[in-house]
C-alpha cells in the first residue's frame, strides 16, 4: 500500500470517528451516578416527588441517583449548584414552581429560570391545602377563621417555605380575597414549616397535600379547604375554595424535573422517556393520589411551554395583588 493511500484511509477513519464520537457519547449516558437536587429540605412536596422517582428510575437508567436536598435563596441555591455542574444530565434538579414561576417576580436572582434551566417533564401537580393547628380549638371552619382573623388583625400568623414560595403566594391571596391579615413567617422549605406548626409555633399553613396527610389523619392539623377545582380523594370532607364563596381561589404547585438549558438533547429525552413509563404505572399514579398529588406527565416541549405560561400568570396575580417579598 503506497504512503498516500494509506494517508487517505488515516484520514477516513479519523473522520468516522469524530462523526461517531457524539452519538457515542449520548448512548453510554448515564455513564456514573446521577445527582438530582432538591430545592428545599426533606420533608415538603419537592423532596417527596424526588424520592418518588429517586429508586425507579435509577433503575430504568442504570445508575444510582443521590437525592440532594439544597435550600434557601427561593431555590437560587438548589438551581446554581446545577448551573455550575458540567451540562452533561448527570445533574438534575426537582424544580418547584412557586420558585420558578413566582420568586422572579418578587426577589433579584441569579439566573433566568425560564432560559437557563430546560425542563425535562413534569412529575406531581397539587393544589395548595389551608391547615391549623388543631389545637386551635376556636376555629373549626374556613369562616371560622377568616372571622377570627379580621377581629384579630395580625394576631394570627402562617408559615411557608420561604418568600415567592406558592405557598407564601397563596396566602397573601387569601388575605387579599378574604379581607385578613395574618403575619407571614417564611422558612427555608415545607418541612421546616410543617415541624414549627406541629410544636405549635405558628397557626397555620398552606400548602400541597403529601407533606400535610400524616398530620391531618394523626389529627394534629385540621384541614379548612383546598384551593383546587375540586376535593381531593384523600380529603373528600375538605371543601374547595369555590364551595366557600371564595372565587378566584385557585392555587396549584407542579414539581417538574429540569436540568442545565446546554444539557444534550438525548441526555434530556432519555430521561423524560423513562420518567414517563414510571409515571404511567398504577403503582405510581396511586402513590401520589394517596398525597393528595397527581401524577401529571408532560414532556419536556410541553412543560417548558407550560412553565413560560405559569409564568406570564403568577407575574399579572403577583401586580394586581400588590405582593411583595417580607
Amino acid at each position: 500500500m503506497t504512503i498516500s493511500r494509506r494517508h487517505a484511509l488515516t484520514a477516513v477513519a479519523a473522520s468516522t470517528a469524530t462523526l461517531a464520537a457524539p452519538w457515542v457519547r449520548a448512548q453510554s449516558f448515564p455513564d456514573r451516578p446521577i445527582t438530582l437536587i432538591v430545592p428545599a429540605p426533606p420533608g415538603g412536596t419537592a423532596d417527596i416527588s424526588a424520592r418518588a422517582l429517586q429508586e425507579p428510575l435509577g433503575k430504568a437508567l442504570g445508575q444510582s441517583i443521590v437525592v440532594d436536598n439544597k435550600g434557601g435563596g427561593n431555590g437560587a441555591v438548589a438551581s446554581m449548584a446545577v448551573l455550575n455542574a458540567k451540562p452533561d444530565g448527570h445533574t438534575l434538579l426537582m424544580a418547584y414552581s412557586g420558585f420558578h414561576c413566582m420568586s422572579p417576580h418578587l426577589v433579584k436572582l441569579p439566573y433566568d429560570p425560564i432560559k437557563d434551566l430546560q425542563a425535562i417533564c413534569n412529575v406531581y401537580s397539587a393544589p395548595q391545602v389551608l391547615v391549623v393547628r388543631s389545637s386551635m380549638e376556636s376555629i373549626k371552619t374556613a369562616q371560622d377563621l377568616i372571622a377570627y382573623a379580621k377581629a384579630n388583625p395580625a394576631k394570627l400568623n402562617y408559615g411557608s417555605s420561604g418568600n415567592g414560595s406558592v405557598q407564601h403566594i397563596a396566602a397573601e391571596l387569601f388575605k387579599q380575597l378574604t379581607g385578613t391579615f395574618i403575619t407571614h413567617i417564611p422558612y427555608r422549605g415545607t418541612g421546616p414549616t410543617v415541624q414549627d406548626l406541629l410544636t405549635g409555633s405558628i397557626d397555620m399553613t398552606i400548602t400541597t397535600a403529601p407533606p400535610l396527610i400524616p398530620h391531618i389523619q394523626s389529627g394534629k392539623f385540621r384541614p379548612l379547604l383546598v384551593a383546587g377545582r375540586k376535593r381531593l380523594s384523600t380529603l373528600p370532607n375538605v371543601p374547595t375554595a369555590l364551595e366557600l364563596g371564595i372565587k378566584g381561589y385557585e392555587v396549584d404547585a407542579w414539581f417538574a424535573l429540569y436540568t442545565h438549558a446546554q444539557t444534550p438533547k438525548s441526555a434530556v429525552d432519555r430521561v423524560a422517556q423513562e420518567a414517563q413509563k414510571i409515571m404511567s404505572t398504577a403503582a405510581f399514579r396511586d402513590r401520589a393520589a394517596s398525597q393528595g398529588a397527581e401524577a401529571a406527565y408532560l414532556d419536556p416541549v410541553q412543560m417548558s411551554a407550560y412553565a413560560s405560561a405559569e409564568y406570564v400568570r403568577w407575574g399579572k396575580v403577583i401586580k394586581s395583588a400588590g405582593i411583595k417579598a417580607d
